[in-house]
């Protein structure tokens, strides 16, 4: 499974906080296939998808973040700008 692989990858060799990925926003299909993987939609993203589309930015916390911090939903969402890379 790809996302097995890229969660393995994110915390044995990155070690990582979360994994993060975006969904358009009218995908609902994706999105609740995340959610059941464990994914939580932590913002949303106006017009990332060419400015025409929002989209769900969504994480799943590691290992490593034991607090689970990095996926305390944001109560508002952002810009295609306001993403780190």
């Amino acid at each position: 499974h790809m996302m097995d692989w890229l969660e393995e990858m994110s915390e044995k060799v990155y070690n990582g906080y979360f994994v993060d990925l975006f969904v358009r926003v009218s995908n609902s299909v994706a999105v609740d296939m995340y959610e059941k993987m464990g994914y939580i939609v932590y913002r949303r993203v106006i017009g990332y998808y060419s400015g025409d589309e929002d989209a769900c930015d969504m994480r799943k916390a590691l290992a490593r973040d034991k607090d689970k911090k990095s996926v305390i939903p944001l109560d508002r969402p952002v810009y295609p700008h306001e993403v780190d890379f």
